[in-house]
């Protein structure tokens, strides 16, 4: 339920001109412009923002449809008014009711080609090439206008608005490379410095890839994700060279390489032993993403053993994973470390039940993310797993959606777990008993029962607040919540 204050903002973001409002109250008046869609009070709020930063994400917060067409008019409001505060600023003395230095808009779902959401990257980068063109022209014709006088570079150089620092996650896909490219290289030197520490790329060629990151700052990127399923290994490894350069690299996400592909095949064991060598390389990296990708199956080890350092976070969904793969995991120097594991999409009946116990049992005491999503995960199986679960006494977060679990079992579930006093979030599935025979003339199926389903879900809402957990959240919608990821553990 929204506060008072929540609702006299709204009050307030109804009228425009906005009137003049105490420093305070502009956090919650943007977060409400922002989920009403009002992209001009948004305009107006950064034109005469009070505070030096501006944290985007910090402000709106986790919205379950970010791809709401009020969402992208927003972010896009948000920028141009940026825009306009820098161009104005060159016309006129920079107004002292804006103080705004740093625009952090980091965290924001982004779609780098804008086939479904505004890409906040495209956007940016648009306006960085716009902001160095117009400063081009003013720095041409602006002194001609002081008519030679002895004072002309300061009244110029009086006339400049501050810098203003820009941190974004770059997204980058076929049609908004040319554009982002042109950014990168106007990017030293233009009115705003963008700073990146997340870099997606999606879709391109190898080559560009390469041409990107040696145009990056090497000192800021943290985490890098290659979402690329046309090509497989040899093309991964004309990259992977290349990110030795970025020290500070955490995280690397390797997603659905060779999906589509036909270079990976398991028997190309060389590529394999390549691409593991290379990650060896990445000496500060912590959290390795290889959901979707082709190859792994009975060679995990073969990517892992040169790794430097030990992994904190490791997701391997949808991967086919062998049993010895979890067996590796358990046996190596990684599993006192991990903090966060992702096994999503592989059938726990397919022998991975014991392999994945004792790999529990390995970093029980460091483990805080697990998700078992879409795993085949029964009453049996569950009930397998539970003594090793609360084992595990540090976690946070666990996800078992998708997967073919009783009402019963859940609820028993729930009071087992509520001595793991920091578990946090509890993805949890529609229990099948929650599901009725329908037929459609010669064919029958399972669909949801909806009002059963309601029972239960308040059944299970009521044993989460009789226990006094206030902290605590069982939910069976996956856009509700947003969920942790490595940085935010």
């Amino acid at each position: 339920m929204d506060s008072l204050v929540f609702h006299c903002a709204r009050h307030i973001v109804a009228q425009r001109p906005l009137p003049a409002l105490p420093p305070h109250l502009y956090p919650v008046i943007f977060k409400v412009a922002f989920r009403d869609g009002r992209a001009l009070v948004l305009q107006d709020l950064v034109a005469t923002w009070p505070f030096p930063e501006l944290h985007f994400k910090r402000l709106v917060g986790h919205l379950e449809q970010w791809s709401d067409d009020p969402f992208g008019d927003c972010i896009r409001a948000v920028i141009q008014a940026v825009v306009a505060h820098r161009q104005a600023g060159r016309a006129r003395p920079p107004s002292s009711r804006c103080r705004l230095r740093v625009l952090d808009m980091t965290g924001i779902p982004d779609d780098p080609d804008e086939s479904w959401f505004c890409s906040s990257s495209k956007a940016l980068a648009t306006a960085c090439v716009e902001l160095s063109k117009h400063q081009q022209e003013f720095q041409r014709h602006r002194p001609k206008q002081q008519n030679g006088c002895s004072g002309a570079s300061t009244a110029v150089a009086a006339l400049q608005p501050p810098g203003m620092d820009v941190l974004i996650d770059l997204h980058v896909g076929k049609y908004s490379y040319e554009i982002l490219y042109d950014a990168l290289q106007t990017r030293a030197a233009g009115p705003l410095r963008l700073t990146f520490r997340e870099f997606h790329l999606q879709d391109i060629s190898p080559s560009k890839i390469v041409t990107l990151l040696e145009s990056l700052d090497p000192s800021c990127l943290w985490r890098v994700g290659l979402f690329c399923n046309f090509f497989g290994f040899p093309e991964l490894l004309e990259i992977l060279p290349h990110l030795s350069r970025f020290p500070e690299l955490r995280s690397l996400k390797l997603q659905d390489i060779g999906m589509y592909g036909q270079h990976l095949r398991p028997e190309s064991p060389n590529g394999i032993r390549d691409v593991g060598r290379q990650l060896g390389m990445l000496s500060s990296l912590r959290e390795l993403n290889l959901a979707g990708t082709r190859g792994i199956s009975g060679n995990l080890s073969q990517i892992l053993c040169d790794l430097q350092d030990r992994l904190e976070s490791l997701e391997l969904s949808y991967c086919s994973l062998h049993p010895a793969d979890l067996t590796f995991l358990s046996q190596s120097f990684h599993a006192p470390a991990l903090k966060r594991l992702d096994l999503s999409g592989h059938n726990i009946s397919q022998g991975l039940l014991e392999p994945l116990r004792l790999l529990l049992e390995e970093f029980s005491a460091s483990l805080l993310h697990l998700d078992l999503t879409d795993c085949h995960v029964d009453d049996s199986h569950l009930n397998a797993l539970l003594p090793t679960l609360l084992r595990c006494s540090h976690l946070r977060f666990l996800g078992l959606y998708g997967n073919s679990l009783s009402t019963a079992a859940l609820k028993n579930l729930l009071q087992k777990t509520l001595e793991l006093l920091d578990l946090h979030l509890v993805v949890y599935p529609s229990p099948k008993d929650c599901y009725r025979l329908e037929l459609w003339g010669s064919v029958s199926g399972l669909i949801e029962d909806e009002e059963l389903l309601a029972v239960t879900t308040a059944e299970i809402s009521q044993l989460v607040a009789n226990s006094g957990r206030t902290d605590l959240i069982w939910t069976h919608n996956l856009d509700s919540h947003e969920i942790p990821d490595y940085f935010s553990l």
